[in-house]
């Protein structure tokens, strides 16, 4: 084994503190009973007032003199608010009842920093420190009221920040092939030359052989993925569908569409990252509604911030406070929930105040669609999103 092999294998041992045991086998293609979350991170923070645009506002289009969108290049939703066009292929979904627009989401000191306020959204932090796991890590693993046999989460990117974990099975990959490629491998075989190498090599073997039976579903399995269009995030969620497919019992997944930081020249830009969203979402949703599985999913998004009221003099906007964030599923029930910002009236920072904290949607989902009442931030909860999941 070389240097290299030891260093991606021990990166990805760190991922999963799981024993082969935990593993269970599960006929190829067989429906999960289970309830599913699919947590997609908008990186780089989203433009909410572009996105859930508040079309009859004079300070929106005060502010925004070439940002503000007319209201033909928007959907209406309701006398105040419309999507961005570019959500149009999501309509189906708001015309359903199965798509749901939360107002001002944020947390009370917020924080500008790309780096520091998605540590905070992904491990339900209070914006003066973050917590040490992943906002649903905990729950997942020790008060879901069924048994997972497999994976707790899989992310599928490089990095595993929203599954911090002491103990639980949290994976991180690219593709499923993957799990193929590493479990085939062979090169746990490494002779160690102190304790930590000995613990780095007793986890890989560990996860050597957890990966062995991932790899056996997929590689007995039938069925394929669909293709999805939506560039990036399309494909992340084609591999989403493929583990589903394969019979995987995962209770959340974690997909990302990159290139929200829209500083300068932002219409062309935003508009274009919407479409992607939406398409890849549609196709998604399309995917899982023909399987039987659209009723047993959430999807949910998130972002590190959103963005100022007023567009700069690079005809785009720099980071703010408070946004708007939706959820997709056949248990939703949608429509528009809280109280928007108000832009006529901003804080010391020049920014909108947020009018829900975030952490009521996370109680909110552990609570009603995971059937954790009594979950990590249970003291977060609000009517104000009361009856946003079927029970």
């Amino acid at each position: 084994m070389n240097r290299r092999q030891l260093l991606q294998l021990a990166l990805s041992a760190m991922t999963c503190t799981s024993h082969p045991q935990a593993f269970a086998s599960q006929l190829p293609g067989q429906s999960n009973a289970g309830r599913r979350l699919i947590l997609v991170e908008l990186a780089g923070a989203n433009d909410g007032l572009n996105t859930l645009v508040p079309y009859r506002n004079e300070n929106y289009r005060r502010l925004r003199p070439t940002l503000s969108l007319p209201r033909r290049q928007t959907v209406a939703l309701s006398d105040d608010f419309a999507m961005h066009e570019s959500l149009t292929p999501l309509m189906s979904l708001w015309n359903q009842g199965q798509m749901a627009w939360l107002h001002g989401l944020g947390y009370p000191k917020p924080n500008r920093s790309h780096f520091k306020s998605i540590a905070l959204w992904e491990s339900g932090g209070d914006g003066h420190r973050q917590r040490r796991s992943g906002w649903l890590t905990h729950d997942i693993e020790h008060n879901l009221q069924r048994q997972v046999l497999d994976p707790h989460g899989i992310s599928i990117t490089e990095d595993l920040n929203l599954f911090a974990s002491d103990s639980g099975r949290w994976l991180s990959m690219t593709s499923p092939e993957q799990f193929d490629s590493v479990s085939k491998s062979g090169a746990v075989r490494a002779t160690p030359v102190n304790q930590s190498i000995a613990m780095v090599k007793d986890r890989m073997q560990a996860l050597e052989a957890s990966l062995t039976g991932l790899s056996a579903k997929l590689q007995q399995s039938t069925v394929s993925a669909p293709r999805l269009s939506g560039g990036e995030l399309g494909y992340q969620l084609e591999q989403v569908v493929r583990l589903i497919r394969a019979g995987l019992d995962t209770p959340v997944y974690r997909v990302r569409l990159n290139g929200f930081d829209t500083h300068e020249n932002q219409l062309y830009r935003h508009s274009s990252l919407l479409s992607q969203l939406a398409t890849a979402l549609e196709g998604f949703q399309q995917a899982l509604v023909a399987d039987g599985e659209w009723n047993n999913t959430i999807v949910a998004t998130y972002s590190e911030f959103g963005r100022r009221v007023w567009e700069n003099k690079s005809h785009g906007t720099d980071h703010g406070t408070a946004a708007p964030h939706f959820l997709l599923g056949g248990n939703i029930n949608g429509g528009l929930y809280g109280s928007a910002p108000d832009i006529n009236y901003l804080n010391a920072g020049e920014d909108p105040v947020f009018t829900l904290d975030y952490r009521a949607l996370y109680t909110e989902i552990l609570g009603s669609w995971f059937n954790m009442e009594n979950n990590a931030f249970g003291q977060y909860r609000s009517d104000t999103i009361a009856g946003l999941i079927k029970s």
